[in-house]
């Protein structure tokens, strides 16, 4: 049995969210080990305070470019002294983090298209062939290899109070008290957004036939500008939120009825509060990053065969070959109350 189990999953901030399922996995079979996880600065802060986690090792995104705060990061590991690593991110540099902490046994995924890529497969000693499809999956079964075959999903994000509070404080300064949808327009790749005209349409759809208000996030001046034009153009029946952090955002989306988004960490982050949640997906396989569980729905129209990745941040089409009427027909079935499966609408 390990005794101290290290997660090297650095980034993205929804990739991130949705290995939390494994951490959860972890302690629940080995209850007396120590976890720790490597994770880059932005995501740390929805795991920050997570009761399964012993330790974390924050990096930024220069820690491996930077011969001080690697080795920084070596000395740190190595006194942990874990015995296991367990690599979610299935790259070079998490690979080799994995293999510099000192741990004999280092699990990873074999070779395939987005996962066991570029050197990992020479840097991990115990590599995987996973059979599933969705990212949540593919982490558990990798824990086959300590034994367990747990499918259990759970993500158990920690709240703070002062970002209750804060929450709390922008639902009654927006007059939303009762239900209310929200509405995040703004992805990490071009590829991934839909335009905000659309979302308006959205918006308008919520609160006329549900009588449902929502409330528009945004992140940085792009999305600000974007989440203004849903507000102006939704007809009175969205209003924009205020800045936020991510843990801030977490409160939000945990008191809303419905988040509707694309493929980002606020849709995944969503999932992981329970909120119902409608993903947009476009340049990555459904499969893979479709809204985790039943009460959610995935919506794709069309893919790309290309696994190049300056394709799928670039290429647009996919995204914009989702339309209204699916996302409105998606927003009436979660609101209806309907159980589901996942599934493509096409």
């Amino acid at each position: 049995m390990p005794q101290r189990i290290l997660i090297v999953r650095l980034s993205a901030i929804g990739d991130s969210i949705l290995s939390v399922p494994v951490l959860n996995s972890l302690r629940r079979n080995f209850p007396s080990a120590k976890i720790g996880w490597v994770i880059e600065r932005p995501s740390s802060q929805l795991i920050q305070g997570h009761t399964a986690l012993d330790e974390m090792f924050v990096i930024s995104k220069r820690t491996l470019k930077s011969p001080r705060e690697l080795w920084s990061l070596v000395q740190r590991l190595r006194q942990w002294k874990p015995d296991v690593t367990i690599d979610l991110q299935g790259l070079t540099k998490s690979a080799l983090i994995a293999w510099l902490s000192g741990a004999k046994s280092r699990i990873g995924f074999h070779l395939s298209p987005f996962d066991g890529r570029e050197l990992s497969t020479l840097l991990n000693n115990r590599l995987f062939r996973s059979e599933s499809k969705h990212i949540v999956d593919r982490g558990l079964e990798l824990l086959g290899l300590l034994g367990i075959s747990d499918s259990q999903v759970e993500f158990d994000l920690p709240e703070t109070d002062s970002d209750a509070d804060f929450a709390a404080r922008v639902l009654v300064g927006k007059s939303m008290t009762e239900r209310f949808a929200m509405i995040n327009v703004g992805a990490g790749w071009p590829s991934k957004i839909w335009p905000s005209s659309r979302y308006a349409s959205i918006a308008q759809h919520l609160g006329r036939h549900w009588g449902v208000p929502s409330l528009v996030v945004w992140s940085g001046d792009q999305e600000r500008a974007a989440a203004e034009v849903v507000v102006e153009e939704s007809g009175g029946h969205a209003t924009l939120a205020p800045a936020t952090s991510l843990c801030q955002l977490r409160s939000l989306i945990r008191r809303a009825c419905l988040f509707v988004g694309s493929d980002t960490g606020p849709m995944h982050l969503s999932v992981a509060v329970g909120t119902p949640t409608i993903g947009m997906i476009g340049p990555m396989p459904l499969e893979r990053v479709v809204p985790y569980g039943a009460a959610n729905i995935g919506i794709q129209r069309d893919s790309l065969a290309s696994f190049n990745s300056s394709d799928r941040k670039k290429d647009c089409r996919p995204m914009l070959s989702i339309t209204v009427d699916d996302v409105q027909q998606a927003c009436d079935t979660v609101m209806n109350g309907i159980q589901f499966s996942n599934a493509k609408i096409a």
